[in-house]
């Protein structure tokens, strides 16, 4: 079936059955190999995008249901001031480490501070614990996001 998917502010026509998850779509038939698979089922945090602003995990998430939204991926999260603090902390801690989940930890982390510039401890647990990093970066990455946060307020 035919859609027109809003991806990182383009319209993009996309020709597959409704069912498919928009990890696939993204992947396989737009080429934006940012969006990692990791486990299928919504767990990991690998497949986070962003849908209206709000991180989604794009494993699960069938085409027919994206409509009209706005999807943002990993390759344009950079566009925006917030997500560029993040890229810029990610780097300066050096936060990855084999890398694979660190896509959907931006993802994650841009939304957070897009909605609470300043959060808490208790901010960054809540919004990151879908997100699994199996080299347990996990303190590099708290810092990356308060560092982040505080370039945005600077």
């Amino acid at each position: 079936m035919q859609y027109t998917i809003q991806v990182n502010g383009a319209p993009r026509p996309v020709d597959v059955d409704g069912e498919t998850p928009l990890l696939w779509v993204l992947r396989d038939t737009l080429d934006l190999k940012g969006t990692k698979f990791g486990c299928g089922a919504a767990q990991c945090g690998a497949c986070t995008v962003h849908m209206n602003g709000v991180p989604i995990r794009a494993c699960q998430t069938p085409i027919a249901s994206v409509g009209t939204a706005a999807i943002t991926t990993i390759e344009a999260i950079g566009e925006t001031k917030v997500g560029q603090n993040i890229q810029a902390a990610w780097i300066a801690l050096d936060v990855p480490q084999c890398g694979y989940c660190q896509a959907g930890q931006i993802m994650s982390a841009t939304a957070l501070i897009t909605r609470v510039p300043a959060p808490t401890d208790h901010d960054i647990n809540e919004a990151m614990s879908g997100n699994v990093c199996r080299c347990a970066t996990y303190t590099r990455i708290r810092a990356a996001i308060k560092q982040a946060a505080d370039a945005g307020r600077a």
